[in-house]
């Protein structure tokens, strides 16, 4: 198997996908993703690793049954966890900042300290005002309801936006894009009906679904969420 670093020109990136209770613990030179197949922040590194075009592997956790191992590498025992050697990172924007300062093309952060600093502030935004309720939507919580409500309502402010530009930092799809698409992808399945007024914003969930990275990282699960 080719390990990780520059490639031949013309090689194709080797992209291995395979179960947890076929994978060889600690074995692989590659740099491999530990993701859940329904997990929206697994689901945001994977669009990472197939838009930048690389070598890597994916190894597939089963949430309700997930490995010892995954308590080892992270101390929060969650997924996603990036494995690159000796480095072991957790927590699905650090990893995506990661590969994206490691393999810069297409660059998906900002090249210019304040836009790169704005964007960081909105991933953090976004990680408040919507993903912050996921946790009661996907566990059908007492508050699950009111949860689907809010993130409704963060979704129709941001509508407009989308009637003056492609993405949501301008024309160049970036982070901010990979950090909300699995979120969109899920409405459906979250039973999030969205007012007719936010076409704009589904027309550009529809321009990131689109892209050959956003499909080659659907897992078989996530396909069948929206209909």
């Amino acid at each position: 198997m080719q390990t990780m670093g520059h490639r031949e020109m013309n090689a194709p990136p080797v992209r291995k996908v395979v179960r947890d209770a076929d994978y060889s613990w600690g074995t692989s030179a590659m740099m491999n993703l530990y993701s859940g197949t329904t997990c929206p922040f697994s689901h945001r590194c994977r669009i990472v690793l197939y838009e930048k075009q690389m070598d890597f592997q994916v190894i597939d956790v089963d949430l309700f049954n997930k490995p010892e191992d995954i308590a080892i590498i992270n101390p929060y025992n969650r997924v996603p966890v990036l494995v690159d050697r000796d480095l072991v990172l957790y927590e699905s924007n650090i990893i995506n900042e990661y590969i994206d300062e490691r393999f810069p093309h297409p660059q998906l952060m900002p090249p210019d300290p304040q836009t790169r600093a704005k964007a960081r502030q909105l991933l953090f935004t976004m990680e408040h005002e919507l993903f912050s309720h996921i946790d009661a939507v996907e566990k059908n919580l007492k508050s699950a309801d009111k949860a689907r409500g809010h993130i409704r309502d963060r979704l129709v402010e941001l509508a407009p936006m989308f009637n003056k530009q492609k993405f949501l930092l301008g024309e160049d799809f970036s982070m901010l894009d990979v950090a909300i698409a699995p979120l969109l992808w899920r409405l459906d399945h979250y039973g999030i009906e969205m007012p007719k007024t936010t076409a704009p914003l589904m027309k550009y969930a529809e321009r990131i679904f689109s892209r050959q990275g956003f499909i080659d990282a659907l897992t078989p699960t996530e396909k069948m969420m929206r209909r």
